[in-house]
């Protein structure tokens, strides 16, 4: 950590990160940094929220409440939830993660203007519309960082490099396809015995796990145990050990 080195802070997280050095260590694989530039882009954002609703906040505030208000351990989260995720729904520096995200942002057209291409604008701005459990991609990184601005960065870079792949069709090694080829396979050949037992009554080992790797695990693992999982996901820099 003395050299700000995140080639050797990915290397040392391959054991598991100590407790206390878990944040710094994240932050600095993730190249998050938390400067003043970084403080004033999350404070712009914040602003934005406060000058425009959008009808994305209602999405964001009933996935809160569904998920995260209901845990034993995020419901303390639930204003820094709120604030981290409606945030980024209005980020337009997320786009960049389409360059190499084989889905397309969706769009919507101005106000009159509909049918007209060049009308089109991306909605919500950041081109991720939350769905059923999203705020749990966040909710685990409070434990981690009680500055608001320092959370949001952390969790956009852990969003950009590998939470849209958890929801978005694509032939990545980390992407869900290629995970639940790998969970099956890992299942048939070191659980047969399950894996054959599952068949016979008709319980599709798949249809139980996908919600697991979808969410990379957040709320399904204590919390102790989810840090330790995504320990290994930023230390290999892959999601597959979710499979």
């Amino acid at each position: 950590v003395l050299h700000q080195d995140s080639a050797a802070a990915q290397q040392y997280s391959r054991q598991g990160c100590p407790m206390g050095l878990r944040a710094d260590l994240w932050a600095l694989i993730l190249n998050a940094t938390n400067q003043a530039q970084d403080v004033m882009h999350y404070e712009q954002l914040k602003a934005g929220v406060i000058q425009h609703d959008m009808l994305v906040d209602n999405l964001i505030y009933k996935d809160v409440k569904l998920t995260a208000s209901n845990d034993d351990y995020y419901f303390v989260f639930e204003d820094f939830l709120y604030q981290v995720l409606m945030c980024f729904s209005r980020d337009t520096a997320i786009l960049e993660h389409f360059m190499y995200n084989s889905a397309s942002p969706p769009k919507s057209f101005i106000q009159g203007k509909g049918g007209h291409e060049e009308c089109a604008v991306v909605y919500p701005p950041n081109g991720v519309i939350p769905f059923h459990g999203f705020s749990m991609y966040v909710a685990p990184l409070c434990f981690l960082y009680n500055e608001p601005s320092e959370l949001y960065s952390v969790f956009r870079e852990m969003y950009v490099r590998y939470f849209f792949r958890l929801h978005s069709i694509s032939s990545s090694p980390s992407g869900i396809v290629s995970l639940c080829l790998q969970f099956e396979r890992l299942l048939q050949a070191h659980l047969p015995q399950l894996f054959y037992h599952l068949r016979q009554i008709q319980a599709q080992p798949l249809r139980i796990a996908f919600k697991w790797m979808v969410r990379a695990f957040s709320g399904y693992l204590s919390t102790d145990q989810l840090l330790l999982l995504w320990d290994r996901i930023l230390a290999y820099d892959s999601l597959e050990i979710v499979a």
